[in-house]
């Protein structure tokens, strides 16, 4: 067991790291002890890791260790030479106490003790318009709580969708800045050659088309919050630049012989793995470690199905307060079932769209399953409802192509679309059996395991 859960009167009280340490058996850093106190540990060779070796054969971030309630899961994370055990390199695999492993030219060993860590549940459903009553968001709020007074750089990581530009918003709106300006900046959206204007500004006549002088995102945000969203999109070039201001806190327009003081609170967010991107050398190193200060990790929808309850009530007394003409329509027990089991690709933003949707499509002020346009799920409580593979709500041929959505959110859409086919296929053919199924595709059973849950197969 990695964690324990404590429950009062059938609510979670507390959470609790078991305390751990990785020994180093044998290599350049024998003998060393390094403690675990996180839920996840990140190892490798640069400074951006929870624990940072010498061994120059070990990669940047080489593998990391994961407490779950089931153990410790040790999982490489894209390194050159790989993680190995028992002679097998292996992509992850639960790891047993005192178990011996190997990177690079290192040896390790986890020693679990029977103390535990407490980790900070937050008491409330809320933060500052960020909503959920699961384990996983009542951690988030207990650590938004506690960063957002101070003046830290943060880095706020998830997959689309998943509110992480309400989650800077709400760091910025608990903190003294919060009548200051504060200003959205996406690196994805905005042009290679121009990016450095946006961010530092220009002066009149700097370049082409400069022809008056421009305010970039530092100065706009004097004395409140620059949100960079996006930030593995910044390009390679500019990092430098970024760093800089980070760092010293000055910066020059673009053209300018002027330093600007730069009196912000730098909030990043991502999407994108920033470690691999170090690995891979697409983002600097220095810069990641800079940014992030402090990492928030926002779970995904299929991770915290207990929200989608309060999400849903949320969105429709939204949706009701901009229409005082509609009242407020109530949901099946049917419809909110197709709810709890869909595996939401888009995570919290699809959801407030299909709710937006379904309040427009109820009749009688009832919201039925049709209504949701959610068309196909398998049964995870394994009923009597056929077995049907979810579809998204873009339920075109597999040919057809919508410019309105994202690249990433559409090449999503597709991908989980092939796993759901290709794991029921899979399952039915070795009925079910998780261990003849994993050796016949060659992935790992937990991985197998884990692509199951994500998608509600059983």
């Amino acid at each position: 067991m990695g964690l324990r859960t404590v429950f009062v009167n059938d609510r979670v009280s507390a959470r609790q790291l078991r305390k751990a340490k990785l020994v180093v058996v044998e290599g350049p850093d024998e003998g060393t002890e390094f403690d675990i106190s996180k839920n996840k540990t990140f190892v490798g060779r640069a400074a951006i890791n929870d624990i940072t070796l010498s061994d120059s054969s070990v990669s940047s971030t080489h593998f990391e260790v994961k407490a779950e309630e089931n153990g410790f899961l040790l999982k490489d994370v894209g390194s050159t030479n790989g993680t190995h055990l028992g002679g097998c390199r292996v992509k992850e695999v639960w790891i047993e106490p005192n178990v011996s492993f190997s990177a690079g030219n290192s040896t390790f060993k986890i020693q679990s003790s029977e103390e535990f860590i407490e980790i900070p549940l937050s008491e409330d459903e809320h933060f500052q318009g960020v909503i959920g009553r699961s384990v996983a968001m009542r951690e988030v709020f207990a650590l938004l709580a506690k960063i957002a007074p101070s003046e830290l750089t943060c880095m706020i990581e998830g997959d689309t969708g998943t509110g992480k530009e309400r989650a800077a918003r709400a760091i910025h709106d608990a903190s003294r800045r919060s009548k200051k300006p504060y200003v959205v900046l996406d690196c994805s959206s905005i042009p290679k050659d121009l990016m450095e204007s946006y961010v530092f500004g220009h002066e009149k006549g700097a370049f082409t088309g400069a022809v008056g002088q421009h305010k970039g995102a530092f100065e706009q945000a004097h004395g409140g919050t620059l949100f960079m969203d996006e930030i593995g999109e910044l390009d390679i070039t500019l990092q430098p630049k970024l760093l800089r201001v980070l760092e010293n806190r000055e910066f020059k327009r673009v053209g300018g012989t002027q330093t600007n003081r730069a009196d912000v609170r730098v909030i990043a967010a991502t999407n994108r793995d920033l470690r691999h991107m170090v690995n891979e050398g697409t983002f600097r190193e220095d810069l990641y470690f800079r940014l992030s200060v402090i990492n928030v990790n926002l779970p995904s929808l299929a991770e915290r199905p207990d929200d989608i309850p309060l999400l849903v009530d949320t969105f429709v007394d939204q949706i009701i307060a901009k229409r005082p003409d509609l009242v407020k329509p109530r949901l099946t027990a049917d419809a909110l079932d197709l709810l709890l089991t869909y595996d939401w690709p888009g995570n919290v933003r699809e959801l407030k769209n299909v709710v937006d949707r379904a309040v427009s499509l109820a009749t009688d002020n009832i919201i039925n399953r049709s209504d949701l346009q959610l068309r196909g799920k398998i049964n995870p409580s394994g009923g009597s409802t056929q077995s049907t593979k979810a579809i998204s709500l873009r339920d075109e041929p597999s040919t057809a192509v919508d410019l309105s959505v994202p690249y990433k959110e559409a090449k999503q859409v597709v991908v989980d679309r092939f796993e759901v086919a290709y794991l029921t296929v899979l399952m039915e053919k070795f009925n079910g059996n998780i261990s003849r199924a994993s050796k016949d595709t060659g992935l790992t059973r937990y991985h197998l395991r884990e692509l199951l849950k994500k998608h509600g197969l059983k």
